[in-house]
């Protein structure tokens, strides 16, 4: 593994800037010279794989990995303490609304979030939850955006209609069990291993459910003046993001392994590899660009966008299309298979028998694991 890295730890508030601002000025002085942010998630492994595989070297880019604390992730983009990264669609786009200058570029994976109601309940559709008690990981969580999408696409006030309570991501199940709540939104692989165990049936699936099975979760980002002042070196790293996650769709295993053994990430090799099994990393250009329109749409009728926001003018603000970087070459990219790079059916049906949700693993875009 390509172990000359560097790792710059960014700390909160005003240290964390003033940090991050430090490394800015160092990195500023070459056009290809890229600092690329990261938390430390499971579905962050494109960004590992690039470094790891040498497909930033390839694009001709000299990366610096920046490790930011999940709550300021947001604002050290905004602020310059990183350049590009790849991040959640719905977690950017209110910033996005209210004049954060960032650019989607590239979609790296499909969704991998769920509403469930308990097999206990009466609740088989999105309007049987008129009124009822919802659990969720975190008020502003993507699971608790995405519930807040289905409801208001369904013709439910999801601020007045709906009781929101919060917990441990790996303790909705038992939520559930206690008859705490009514229904939960959740993230993979915590999502499959509660309807195995029959606790819970689907309401609606990112992943299986029109029009949101072919909705990417997670987008390039790239900051904006970054891109305005470097747009080369912002496509060079997008391909390379693009490409490693062409590359972890096709050896999720190896993938899990490289960034557990990178120690990008606090999991087990097998933890790593259970969760990775649940995303579908084919990355897209337009499918990025397709997602932010519909997330804007069900966020601003959900009412968490402003009435006023014109939908279609924050989606074309919010996103940019690179020299370099479209759907064509990406269909005609080519990556290695590495032998016993992947996951078979047999070897995920043997992990659900083992892993419990409360289990420390890395919950994917849920939640960066808490040591």
């Amino acid at each position: 593994m390509a172990k000359a890295r560097l790792i710059v730890i960014a700390m909160v508030g005003g240290l964390l800037l003033n940090g991050c601002n430090r490394n800015s000025n160092s990195a500023a002085g070459a056009a290809n010279k890229v600092r690329i942010g990261y938390v430390g998630l499971t579905c962050e492994a494109p960004i590992f794989t690039a470094v790891e595989k040498g497909f930033f070297k390839e694009e001709g880019l000299d990366v610096a990995l920046v490790k930011c604390d999940w709550k300021n992730y947001k604002d050290v983009l905004a602020l310059g303490g990183y350049d590009v990264t790849h991040h959640l669609v719905m977690y950017f786009l209110k910033p996005i609304e209210q004049g954060l200058d960032v650019k989607f570029t590239g979609g790296i994976h499909r969704g991998c979030l769920r509403v469930q109601a308990s097999m206990k309940s009466n609740i088989r559709s999105v309007k049987d939850l008129r009124g009822k008690r919802i659990g969720v990981p975190g008020m502003g969580t993507p699971p608790f955006i995405f519930a807040n999408r289905v409801l208001g696409a369904n013709g439910i006030d999801p601020s007045k209609e709906i009781t929101w309570l919060v917990f441990p991501a790996g303790e909705l199940g038992l939520a559930i069990d206690k008859g705490e709540v009514d229904a939960i939104a959740d993230s993979e692989p915590i999502g499959s291993m509660l309807v195995v165990q029959g606790k819970v049936r689907n309401i609606a699936d990112q992943a299986a459910d029109l029009p949101y099975s072919d909705e990417y979760c997670c987008a390039v980002l790239v900051n904006g003046k970054f891109l305005a002042r470097n747009p080369k070196a912002s496509a060079a790293a997008t391909r390379a993001l693009l490409k490693a996650a062409k590359w972890v769709e096709t050896n999720p295993a190896a993938a899990a392994k490289l960034s557990v053994e990178g120690k990008y990430l606090a999991s087990t090799t097998d933890q790593n590899t259970f969760a990775i099994s649940h995303l579908r990393y084919i990355p897209s250009v337009s499918g990025a660009q397709t997602a932010v329109k519909l997330a804007a749409a069900e966020m601003k009728t959900a009412g968490m966008l402003s009435p006023s926001t014109d939908v279609a003018g924050l989606a074309d603000r919010a996103f940019a299309r690179l020299e370099g970087v479209s759907d064509e070459w990406l269909n005609s990219l080519q990556v290695e298979k590495v032998a016993g790079g992947q996951v078979t059916p047999n070897w995920i049906k043997r992990q659900y028998a083992r892993f419990d949700p409360a289990d420390r693993f890395c919950g994917l875009c849920l939640l960066p694991v808490i040591q």
